[in-house]
């Protein structure tokens, strides 16, 4: 009777046996097909005359030839090892190490406990080594590039009885073509093994798998999908990346899952023959920043739930292609519930970042055109204004055009922070610098903005003390983190802003002078909503991309109450407005005042006041007319006031008013009385 380590392939199946079911710790993956696994792979083992008592090779690469693998995968570590250190909390529980190793079975890069660390550098796992069936037998790291499937291997399932120590967990990295890149592995005491250790790696690969295509893949535009519109930005959503054309180019892991297909065949098709949906249609429908999922059918009767998504640069060369494209036209049909934003004007310039975030108000268009002069000039810019008027929409769209676009963007809220927290956070920290360090210390904000832009929100609550160390970093270009007395140089684009007084404050000594020189390159002041003459195109927007299909109007009652309220909130509020307003209006053509948050009607009540330049409220509309029409003749008593209060001067009234002066025009040959 063969005994579990005599080698015949009944001893190899009751070794595996034996292995696979730890008391009290059951292996994630099915007993039967991880079986099988270990039982091939010992026999691959045996065909290349491995002895399971022979000693480990603990030979590693020599440092130089160590250098030259990681050169050679340096876009690999550069995806992987913030997720390494990421994964490492999550396991720490474990006393494991995390291990990247390359297609070869070559160990990259290791973190872990010092102490583990030391143990498995005896069994030679640690960066150099060569962790290949071939070179180490039977372990997770090998067996999961010959199979190329997520691998356990646990105790006394490796083959070498030196590794029997050892609980590893591995999963191989695939590239946005599924080619295999390397291995991602856990490994510690198979004591300490736990089923969820698996699923942990199988996560943190999904995580660099997702890196590595928005890499890839900056500028193209990538779908991202699942069958429930909630799993959308999550690690469980599928992505695409797709040329103009709407030929994929890459997809993850989820996506050929969620769509049943393997990499090669999802790469030969077309978002049309995937989703049944052209590149216009999409490019139509997600022109807001903020549009709804799309509901669509995959080609097999799946229903998904889609976002689109692209840089800045990408979109603009989307739409400035879009003409190109033959597979539809590139407006939507009249009624189309995919069309979110109404056509351009023929003589509209291309949209940008910047110049989406106005629609017709002048000091608004002031705004942009001063940023847009300044943009790349390494002119650092001051955002003024209140509460709630996009001061962080207007740094995100100026990093968009600007020439670092494709580098990080990184926020910043000094208001948030605890001051005993803003300067490790800002600045950075080595290890030990102080008591609840992170192991391994933390490259602090700016440095993480290096090559990108740092926005410095409410900069005006930054306590004064770090004031001074900001200005030196902002003059130097070199960071310094605590505890450390080496400076790193940072390229970065810095936009600050507040809602601060910011030179009363400087009177009263609470903020440096010579810093707020520093930070006001170009500062510019966002108006309040209840200053901007285009307070109605905003809420026509905002409502088409709070509502699915009919997009509700506002009734007289309504209109007259938005347009004189003064809206302390700001853009911030009247989202919130409109979508508590839109949701309980759902399925009707009126927004009513009965759809309206009872707070805001209390606080409308209490202490609403008439915006500038608003027209007298218009008559009642009788229940059978259109809710539009409304809308349309406030536009134009509007429009005939401005003239009005300008003396009859076009040019001026188009000033005040926030749109050119063939919009006036247009208008107003619109509404002549043989159109009326």
């Amino acid at each position: 009777m063969p005994t579990p380590n005599d080698g015949s392939p009944h001893g190899l199946r009751d070794l595996a046996r034996a292995c696979t079911t730890p008391a009290g710790a059951p292996y994630p993956l099915p007993y039967p097909a991880h079986q099988e696994t270990i039982l091939r792979s010992h026999e691959r083992c045996e065909a290349l005359g491995l002895r399971r008592n022979q000693p480990p090779d603990l030979t590693p690469l020599t440092r130089s030839e160590l250098a030259v693998v990681r050169e050679r995968n340096h876009r690999l570590l550069m995806h992987a090892v913030p997720v390494m250190e990421h994964l490492l909390e999550q396991t720490r529980a474990t006393r494991s190490i995390v291990v990247l190793s390359d297609t070869q079975g070559t160990v990259l890069h290791t973190v872990g406990p010092d102490d583990f660390l030391q143990r498995a550098s005896k069994v030679a796992l640690a960066p150099g080594a060569n962790w290949s069936e071939p070179a180490k037998g039977t372990n997770a790291v090998g067996t999961a590039l010959v199979t190329e499937a997520p691998s356990v291997v646990h105790g006394a399932e490796h083959f070498l009885h030196a590794n029997d120590f050892l609980t590893c967990s591995a999963v191989p990295i695939l590239d946005p073509r599924g080619e295999v890149l390397g291995v991602l592995d856990v490994s510690g005491d198979r004591g300490s093994y736990h089923p969820h250790t698996l699923s942990l790696v199988k996560m943190s690969v999904r995580m660099i798998e997702n890196h590595l295509l928005g890499a890839d893949h900056g500028d193209a535009l990538r779908l991202h999908f699942h069958a429930r519109a909630e799993y959308i930005d999550t690690l469980m959503e599928g992505i695409l990346a797709i040329d103009r054309e709407g030929r994929v180019l890459a997809a993850n892991h989820s996506a050929l899952q969620l769509l049943g297909m393997s990499g090669a065949a999802v790469r030969m098709n077309s978002v049309v023959g995937l989703f049944g949906v052209s590149v216009n249609t999409l490019l139509d429908h997600f022109r807001s920043a903020v549009a709804a999922p799309l509901k669509l059918c995959c080609n097999d009767g799946q229903q998904v739930f889609l976002q689109a998504r692209c840089t800045w640069t990408g979109w603009s060369r989307l739409f400035a292609a879009s003409s190109a494209l033959t597979d539809e036209p590139t407006t939507a049909s009249p009624g189309s519930p995919l069309r979110i934003e109404e056509p351009a004007h023929p003589d509209a310039e291309p949209r940008t970042a910047l110049q989406g975030l106005h629609s017709g108000d002048a000091q608004m268009a002031s705004v942009v055109g001063k940023i847009q002069r300044v943009l790349d000039r390494d002119i650092p810019i001051l955002i003024l204004g209140e509460t709630g008027t996009g001061k962080e929409l207007l740094a995100r769209a100026i990093h968009q055009d600007s020439a670092r676009a494709a580098g990080p963007f990184v926020a910043v809220n000094c208001a948030s922070l605890p001051e005993t927290l803003i300067e490790a956070e800002l600045f950075g920290y080595e290890e030990g610098a102080f008591t609840g360090a992170r192991r391994k210390g933390s490259p602090g904000k700016i440095a993480q903005a290096h090559g990108g832009t740092l926005f410095l929100d409410e900069i005006g609550d930054m306590p004064l003390p770090l004031q001074a160390r900001l200005l030196r970093v902002l003059q130097e270009r070199q960071v310094t983190p605590l505890g450390s007395c080496r400076a790193t140089a940072v390229d970065v684009m810095v936009i600050s802003a507040t809602h601060c007084r910011l030179q009363e404050m400087i009177e009263r000594q609470c903020f440096r002078e010579d810093l707020y020189y520093r930070l006001n390159g170009l500062a510019v002041r966002l108006p309040a909503l209840r200053e901007r003459s285009d307070l109605m195109r905003i809420v026509q927007k905002l409502l088409r991309t709070e509502c699915k299909g009919r997009v509700p109007a506002l009734d007289a009652e309504v209109t007259r109450l938005v347009l004189r309220y003064r809206w302390p909130g700001n853009i911030r509020q009247l989202v919130n407005v409109l979508r508590t307003a839109a949701v309980m209006a759902a399925g009707e053509p009126l927004i009513t005042r009965a759809h309206l948050p009872d707070d805001f009607l209390d606080d409308a009540q209490r202490g609403a006041t008439s915006a500038p330049w608003v027209p007298p409220a218009p008559p009642e509309t009788e229940p059978g007319n259109s809710a539009s029409t409304t809308l349309e003749e406030l536009e134009l008593q509007a429009i005939r006031r401005g003239i009005e209060e300008a003396g009859g001067n076009i040019s001026v009234a188009s000033r005040r008013l926030g749109i050119s002066r063939n919009t006036i025009y247009r208008k107003l040959r619109w509404r002549t009385p043989e159109h009326s």
